[in-house]
Parts: structure tokens; C-alpha cells; sequence
């Protein structure tokens, strides 16, 4: 749900979080990216970093140089000038090959959610996400847009490590993984592209808002766009939208 007006929250004496709305929804989660850049081109002194969300923008400031009444004041204001949501700026077309052992839980995945691989694959593929955020790691990419069909919730005891550039699903998410680590969620394909890379200016690939495609490609393509990756090169496609 959209609140009609942004709640404002302490966390601790130095950060305040700016709330939406209470649900994963792109009304609201374009009105955290608006403020979020608004307040970034206010340049205000005394905010020192600002963290978007699904539904919130964390705002860390000095309070011995910014009042608490002052920042509030000010985002009200900003708020008001930026309330129109945000469209995508840009949809990135991400291969991803879903074919096992890339895709090493989506057999499992798809017998739990009644389907076969290949149409979990086609669901999956034919999905218009949005980025909403990055967070748990660096890189790791959180997407909404699921289809309801492929709502699955993550496993009650995390698997073992994924891979780099897993794609998941869990919890009525899809995510891109950039790092190796345990999770829940069942890994249904893989990206050979980089979204995390410290050798790249900027290090992270896709902004949060944009929008994001999947194009299937078989192992044979995966192994050949990795070796491009793997030199640096971006191997997903933008497509400029504003």
C-alpha cells in the first residue's frame, strides 16, 4: 500500500528512514528512486549517504550540521516537486541459460511448482522486471515483475553456495546473484554478464528502476559470452528508454 503521506523513522541519531508505502510495488519503490535523486542533486550539507529500498530511503546525515527538522523539511519539499513516479530509464536484455547444470535447482523448482523446466523457463524468460534495489551482498540484485506462477518460498534450510551470476527465484522475487554464497532461493539459470565488477567504472551494471528482459541462450552461447565477460567486455544489451 501507497501511505499517503511518507512516515519518517529514526534509526539511531544519525540516519532517518523515509517510508512509502508497505508492500514491494513500483508506485513505490518510484517515489524512493525520485527522492533518492532529488535529494542527491539537492546536494543539502550534512546528508553524508543515502540507501534506497523497496518502499524506503535511508538517509544517514551529521546532525551537528543538519537538523532533524531541517532534513524533514526539506525532503517534504523535494517530495513534493519529484511525487510523479519515475519510468525506467533503461531495459537491459540479460542472457541467461537455463538449461541444467547451469540451472541446478530448476528441475526441483519446477516439480514443486507443478510445471516442467521448459515452461518454467519460458515463464521466467517472458517476464518484464524492474530493479528494485541492491542489497544482502554487493552486486546481488533484487528484481520484481514475478510471474504469480513461479511464486515459490525459499527453502526453510539454505543450499549450498550459488554461483556468480546465478538467477533465482523465491518468495514472489527474481534475483541475480554476483557473488558466490548459501541461500535459499533455487537457482533456475545463470548470467555469464558481470552486474558487480571492481575493475568497472561504475562497478555496478544496472541502476535501480531500470528495467530488465532475460534472453535464453543454450550452454554452448553461456560458455562463449562468459569468455567475453571475463575480458571485460558487457555482454548484456541496454536499450536507452528516456
Amino acid at each position: 500500500m501507497l501511505y499517503a503521506k511518507p512516515r519518517y523513522l529514526d534509526a539511531g541519531e544519525a540516519a532517518l528512514s523515509v517510508e512509502f508505502g508497505d508492500s514491494v510495488d513500483p508506485a513505490i519503490n518510484a517515489r524512493v528512486l525520485a527522492l533518492d535523486a532529488a535529494l542527491r542533486a539537492a546536494a543539502l550539507a550534512g546528508v553524508e549517504e543515502t540507501v534506497p529500498s523497496y518502499r524506503a530511503l535511508l538517509v544517514l546525515y551529521e546532525p551537528l550540521t543538519l537538523s532533524r527538522e531541517t532534513l524533514v523539511s526539506t525532503i517534504e519539499a523535494l517530495v513534493a516537486m519529484s511525487a510523479a513516479a519515475l519510468a525506467p530509464k533503461a531495459r537491459w536484455r540479460i542472457p541467461c541459460c537455463y538449461e541444467p547444470p547451469l540451472a541446478e535447482d530448476i528441475g526441483e523448482a519446477a516439480a514443486a511448482l507443478g510445471l516442467s523446466p521448459q515452461r518454467l523457463a519460458d515463464v521466467h524468460a517472458r517476464g518484464d522486471y524492474r530493479a528494485y534495489m541492491y542489497g544482502f551482498a554487493p552486486g546481488w540484485c533484487y528484481l520484481g515483475g514475478l510471474a504469480e506462477a513461479l511464486n515459490i518460498p525459499r527453502r526453510a534450510t539454505p543450499r549450498g553456495p550459488t554461483p556468480p551470476g546465478a538467477v533465482l527465484i523465491g518468495g514472489g522475487l527474481t534475483l541475480i546473484a554476483a557473488g558466490s554464497m548459501p541461500t535459499g532461493w533455487r537457482v533456475i539459470g545463470r548470467t555469464p554478464e558481470r552486474l558487480f565488477a571492481l575493475d568497472r567504472e561504475p562497478p555496478l551494471l544496472i541502476e535501480p528502476g531500470d528495467a530488465i528482459r532475460f534472453e535464453p541462450i543454450d550452454p554452448a552461447g553461456f560458455a562463449a559470452l562468459e569468455a567475453r565477460a571475463a575480458r571485460g567486455e558487457v555482454v548484456a544489451r541496454r536499450e536507452a528508454l528516456s
